[in-house]
């Protein structure tokens, strides 16, 4: 077996789907080595997850970056390229194969994607809708209010490869999941349920990704 996928995750709150990576990683059932958990809140319980798996973790935050420009749309754009540019400075000093956004809510800008795609690093994301539906934030209340509207009879997961167009990368795995006639969800049953597909499909898309970067090694 080749050796394991460097492997950064991304994350901004309580870190269940990181939970299912370090599991199947645990369980030798994914060929990665999570070399750092970084989020941009602080009190992301991800963080908790990742110290008491012994992954080394770090916050980083936009407020820092915000404080130095005027509160301008320009200003704002400014304080976000230089957090990007530094958030892709720290991840590639850890040298990984692959960054992996696992409900990492920041939008990430060319001053993130460039360098990473120079050093030749994958990034993937994890996104609770169809491809080309619902994109950005919200997008499982988003789903379910269509639904009830009966505008949708379903919606579904994805990982995606990350451009600078938010969630508008080539899917690598996509899971419908359909609405159910006469089976009245709430929003927070839905969320509930979508959540524990997501699990399964994160681990799936990861293999994926794994064993296409474990491939590319060979050639």
């Amino acid at each position: 077996m080749s050796s394991p996928v460097r492997t950064t995750i991304l994350i901004s709150g309580s870190g269940t789907n990181l939970q299912a990576v370090i599991d199947r990683v645990h369980a030798g059932e994914l060929n990665a080595q999570i070399i750092r958990v970084l989020s941009n809140r602080k009190d992301a319980h991800g963080l908790e997850r990742a110290r008491k798996a012994s992954i080394p973790t770090e916050y980083h935050n936009l407020v820092k970056y915000k404080k130095a420009h005027p509160a301008t749309p320009e200003g704002v754009q400014a304080a976000r390229e230089e957090y990007d540019a530094e958030l892709a400075r720290l991840i590639l000093a850890d040298q990984p194969e692959l960054v992996v956004c696992l409900g990492f809510m920041h939008i990430l800008s060319p001053q993130f994607l460039s360098p990473l795609e120079k050093a030749n690093v994958r990034i993937i994301n994890l996104h609770p809708a169809l491809p080309g539906a619902f994109n950005g934030v919200n997008a499982i209340e988003r789903a379910h209010a269509a639904w009830m509207e009966g505008k949708i009879d379903k919606t579904g997961v994805m990982i995606h490869n990350v451009i600078s167009e938010v969630d508008m990368g080539q899917p690598v795995l996509v899971r419908e999941i359909p609405f159910v006639k006469g089976q009245d969800e709430d929003v927070e049953v839905f969320e509930k349920r979508v959540h524990e597909i997501e699990w399964g499909t994160v681990v799936e898309g990861m293999k994926m990704v794994l064993e296409e970067l474990q491939s590319a090694r060979k050639q």
